[in-house]
């Protein structure tokens, strides 16, 4: 499955159903960091767990199923995001958190900036990214 660059964010929720229309919930953090404007319109693409595909096309319910001991970072190495600063860790390097409040460091970024970064380093608590646009 192929993943358009222009992601804002991905969350997993239920729909539900309200009078004469189904519901999906936006979580308020991806309003509050400004990744999502409730004034704005949105695509929405809806990706069923039973259903959705591997990269090799195949239906990733054949795939054996091995629940991990502890949660997964949610980011692999060369994996590009677009994230915004919200800290500088104490050598000075710039925090963005991402799914779960998994953390970012981001040399060379400060508070309140938004960058595209590829990442470069993932170890079960952080990661390590390297800017590669500076604003978007």
């Amino acid at each position: 499955m192929e993943i358009s660059e222009k992601l804002l964010c991905l969350f997993s929720t239920e729909v539900s159903a309200e009078e004469d229309r189904y519901v999906i919930e936006v979580p308020r953090q991806e309003v509050e960091t400004g990744d999502i404007d409730p004034e704005e319109v949105y695509r929405v693409a809806l990706i069923s767990r039973d259903e959705a595909t591997d990269t090799d096309g195949e239906s990733a319910s054949t795939q054996p199923q091995s629940a991990p001991s502890e949660p997964q970072p949610p980011v692999d190495v060369g994996e590009t995001r677009y994230v915004e600063i919200e800290d500088i860790g104490k050598q000075g390097d710039g925090i963005a958190r991402v799914e779960r409040g998994y953390v970012i460091i981001v040399p060379g970024a400060d508070v309140g900036d938004r960058v595209k970064i590829e990442v470069t380093e993932v170890k079960s608590n952080f990661a390590v990214g390297e800017i590669i646009e500076e604003t978007f």
